[in-house]
This record gives C-alpha cells, sequence and structure tokens, in this order.
C-alpha cells in the first residue's frame, strides 16, 4: 500500500510589503558618538521614536562600525536596528554576518532621515481641503499624555493640541487651534496626507514617517496658521489661506 502525505492545510503565507522606516545617517558611527547624539535626539521625542524600525546609512561612513555593538547599543535606547543600506561588498557581508538586513535606498524612498532635519522651506500657497464626512471629529482641546490616533480616515481637532499630546491619523490632521503637540499624518504610509493647523507650535509634524522637530519649525511659519505636506520626498511648510 503506498502512503501519501498531504498538505491541505498551509498556514504559512509570506508576501512582500512596504513600510515606512527611519533611516539614520551620521558620518561618525562610532558607539561613543552614536550613544551621545541618539540620546539626544531621543530625548527630544522619546515616545514617537520608542522601537522605532532603523536602517542604518553607511554611505559617508568614514571607519568600520562594530555592528554588533551598535546592536546592543539601539536594544539599549529603545530602538530596532532592521539593517544597512549604502555599503560596499565588504560591509554588506559584515553586516548580514551580524544579522543585519542589506538593503536599497531607492531615490523614490519615502524613509525618514533621523539625522537632523533641513531648516524649513517655504513651498507656495494652497488652498484648505475639504474633510471626508467620516472624519474622526474631537471636539475639545487634547491635553498632555492623550494620545489620538484617526484609523483609516482624517482627524478633526476642534482645539488646541497641548505640549505632550499626540494626534495620529492614516488621513490628514486638521487642528483649528494652536498645535504644540505632535502630529503625525500619513501613519498607514501615504504620502499625499498633510497637517493644516491654526497656530503652529508643534514639538514633531510627521508625514508618512518623515519628520521634523520644533527646531526645524521655528522660522517663517511658527505660530502662524500652516500647511505640512510632502514635495519631491522632503517635507515642506505653506501658508494656510
Amino acid at each position: 500500500m503506498r502512503k501519501e502525505l498531504v498538505m491541505s492545510d498551509q498556514t504559512l503565507e509570506l508576501k512582500g510589503s512596504l513600510f515606512p522606516l527611519s533611516v539614520l545617517s551620521c558620518p561618525d558611527l562610532s558607539v561613543s558618538a552614536l550613544q551621545t547624539q541618539l540620546s539626544q535626539k531621543l530625548a527630544q521625542a522619546p515616545a514617537f521614536f520608542y522601537q522605532a524600525p532603523i536602517i542604518l546609512n553607511l554611505t559617508d561612513c568614514q571607519q568600520t562600525p562594530d555592528f554588533i555593538a551598535i546592536k546592543q547599543l539601539f536594544t539599549e535606547l529603545k530602538l530596532v536596528l532592521v539593517g544597512v543600506c549604502g555599503a560596499s561588498s565588504t560591509l554588506k557581508q559584515q553586516a548580514q554576518q551580524a544579522g543585519l538586513a542589506a538593503l536599497q535606498l531607492g531615490k523614490d524612498s519615502k524613509a525618514a532621515a533621523v539625522a537632523a532635519a533641513p531648516a524649513s522651506k517655504a513651498a507656495p500657497a494652497v488652498n484648505t481641503v475639504s474633510v471626508a464626512m467620516d472624519s474622526k471629529v474631537v471636539e475639545q482641546a487634547v491635553r498632555s499624555g492623550q494620545q489620538i490616533y484617526a484609523k483609516g480616515t482624517d482627524l478633526i481637532v476642534k482645539g488646541t493640541v497641548g505640549a505632550g499630546a499626540e494626534v495620529i491619523a492614516d488621513g490628514n490632521i486638521h487642528i483649528y487651534g494652536t498645535l504644540r503637540g505632535k502630529a503625525i499624518a500619513g501613519a498607514a504610509g501615504d504620502s499625499s496626507k498633510r497637517i493644516y493647523c491654526y497656530n503652529l507650535q508643534a514639538e514633531l509634524v510627521s508625514i508618512a514617517g518623515n519628520y521634523w522637530l520644533s527646531e526645524s519649525l521655528q522660522g517663517e511659519f511658527w505660530s502662524k496658521s500652516a500647511c505640512v505636506k510632502l514635495q519631491d520626498d522632503q517635507l515642506v511648510l505653506a501658508e494656510l489661506v
């Protein structure tokens, strides 16, 4: 009698997908330099970077990184080092031996750079856009320590977003008051989404993983009405008219 092994219920499914990742670029990848600079950066927005997946950009690397030590540092800082990009064949092999993925950072990548953000640059004025009827609406102010998430839709806040508060949406974010906390639009990776607010004083703004901290926002549009959007893969500020 012939025996047959039949596998009818296949539960393993492997598919390709795209996720927004942050890319860390730093010429000095010594553990001491990374610890100092990353600790300062993380202190500005600890909740935003908690367990964030990071790709290490080796394009401008000036020395051979100790990938094992860097992985340990990232673990201590509550970051997840996924892999490297921009690596030579030698560095790619060393990274893979340390258990890291070797990736290619394409020109159209929507990944955010953890390196210092550039100074704010103005874009042409834009008109406010209509809001979908199924948007999530928050009637009151969002206070420090609160987090509001609008899954699969826009978020409308009819008040102030206080320092230490977070508003997150897969769609656009509309704030009819002062934005002092963090606003993260396009959280599911849609780079066409925008942030609109009547008074920009944010700790952090982010669209599809690309972000600016407060220090990069304090220019022409600080304390004014503004729109934050992506243009040519860079965050830009525009007048809200």
